[in-house]
Order: C-alpha cells, then structure tokens, then sequence
C-alpha cells in the first residue's frame, strides 16, 4: 500500500479517535477531538497531494479517499449534532448527500467505472472541514476558559457559526445536485 492510501487508512483510524474523544465525558474532550479532527483533515489534503505529485494515483485511492473524507465528516457532523451543537436538520441535509453520492459510486463500480472527486466536491469538503473545526474550536475555547466564551462575544460567534453552517449546507446540495446531473447517464441506464 502506497503513502497516499496509507494516510486515507489513518484518517479512518483517526475518526475513530475523534468520535471517542467526543463520546465521553472528560476533561477536554473536544479539544482532543479539535486536534484529532485537524490531523485527519491534513491526511486528507496529504494524500490526494502526494498521490498527484508522485503518480500514485490508484482505484484503491480514487475510491476509498472520498468515502474516508465522507465517514470523517459524517462521524462529526452526527457527534456535533448529538451534543447539541448543531441542528439535526442540518446533519440530515448533509449526510443524505453523502449517501447519496456514494451509492452513485457503488453503482458507478458495479459497471467498471469509478468516479473520482470533483473540484466542486472537493470544494464541498474544504467547506464542511471549515464549519466542523470552528464548531469544535468553540466548543475548545469553552473548555480552556474558566467561565466559557465571554457572553459578549456568544452570540456573535453563534451568528457566524450558523451562517457558515448555512453556507455549507448549501454548497453540499449545489455540489450533489451538480454530481447528479453529471452522471445523469449513468443512473438513467440502470
């Protein structure tokens, strides 16, 4: 197995971490999970950078990196949402896309095609990877501030957050739709 598909596998050990980090009560747990989430989210740049620059690129890659990209942030999309962090609503959007577009995948593979990322997919992930590290990054903040967030700043840092969130909730619909419609072919000929 290559560098590149090595680090997809680690990003997949390292969600595991980070769903961890956050599934128990203890003492900076989230920002455990901050720093875990960003190591993962490195990987992700790393190997798609490595396997261009090198010509590593392999079906092994051009399959399991989106859906490493795609368990990553679906694992925090549901534990933010479970903490109450962001509105299930919201997570529901964004992991039905997901769904969505690996089945698109799985049927591409079953006729000998595999698809590979998009530049707006790409675009879509960078997006979703912003909003997960600000929400865990208050959420960090708070642990690390004896008496959390200054109430003065709260709801301005709420505002952008949500903001963000609605801006990527929108660009992952724009990017599956658009992923769709690409593949229109495809899924008209099953």
């Amino acid at each position: 197995m290559n560098l590149p598909n090595q680090l997809t596998t680690a990003r997949l050990f390292l969600t595991v971490g980070f769903v961890l980090s956050l599934s128990f009560a203890w003492p900076y747990a989230a920002t455990t999970a901050l720093v875990l989430f960003v190591m993962a989210s490195l990987t992700d740049f790393l190997d798609g950078y490595l396997a261009r620059r090198w010509n590593l690129i392999t079906d092994f890659g051009a399959l399991m990196d989106p859906l490493a990209d795609k368990i990553m942030t679906a694992a925090a999309f549901v534990m933010l949402a479970g903490t109450g962090v962001l509105p299930a609503w919201a997570v529901v959007i964004i992991i039905s896309r997901e769904f969505l577009i690996t089945g698109l995948r799985m049927l591409a593979s079953a006729k000998g095609v595999v698809l590979s990322a998009e530049k707006l997919g790409k675009h879509k992930t960078t997006w979703q990877i912003i909003t997960i590290i600000y929400f865990l990054l208050l959420a960090g903040l708070n642990e690390w501030l004896n008496s959390g967030i200054p109430a003065s700043w709260q709801a301005n840092l709420q505002w952008l957050g949500y903001l963000l969130l609605g801006f990527t909730v929108i660009l992952t619909l724009w990017s599956g739709i658009s992923y769709l419609m690409k593949n229109r072919d495809l899924i008209a000929s099953s």
